[in-house]
């Protein structure tokens, strides 16, 4: 007997969080394309094939995988007037147990930058982590000279951690990163800002 299980969308005010489906490859695409000048400071390296269909694919597939044992939840943002990929907010390093957190990591296409789009999504998928999965603890961390990035954290409830050493591997060079939490049910005041 086949069992299909609901998959989880959020909604914001402007848009609708989704697990991607094999049909976003081109809107995925397109939008990573014409980012690359925005995207390429904050993240890793792109694979030699990382705009690929096959690439997408396997991206999918992880996906829906890791949505169905819980260890990630990898959520695409989609403006809800006109269907319009921004970009992805993912919570991935689920832990249970005596931890409950996640890590969340997120990405916006260059076009809808500083428009509120991610501090929106950010918040969404917050609440959801807190109200939904039942998590204690989300955990992000970027570049410390990224001002956008620590904002949405700071406007968002995250309070600032510390640093981590050597924390990824940014353009090609290992790289010191900030560290953010939101607690579930968080006493502390607001934090100096390192």
């Amino acid at each position: 007997m086949l069992s299909f299980r609901r998959r989880p969308t959020v909604e914001t005010e402007r848009m609708t969080l989704r697990l991607p489906a094999h049909s976003d490859y081109r809107a995925w695409a397109g939008l990573r394309e014409a980012s690359v000048a925005h995207l390429t400071p904050w993240e890793p390296v792109w694979a030699h094939d990382h705009l690929s269909r096959k690439a997408f694919t396997n991206r999918v597939y992880w996906a829906g995988r890791a949505e169905a044992t819980g260890t990630a939840l990898p959520m695409l943002m989609f403006r809800r007037e006109d269907r319009q990929l921004l970009g992805a907010v993912t919570l991935d390093n689920i832990r249970r147990g005596p931890v409950q957190a996640g890590t969340m990591g997120y990405w916006i296409g260059a076009p809808f930058a500083r428009r509120g789009y991610m501090k929106e999504a950010v918040q969404a998928l917050v609440h959801f982590s807190f109200a939904q999965l039942d998590l204690s603890r989300i955990e992000s961390a970027c570049l410390p000279e990224n001002i956008a990035s620590r904002g949405v954290l700071e406007k968002s409830g995250f309070k600032y951690e510390g640093v981590a050493q050597s924390y990824l591997q940014i353009n090609g060079r290992w790289r010191n990163h900030v560290l953010y939490a939101n607690l579930r049910n968080d006493r502390r005041g607001r934090t100096d800002v390192g």
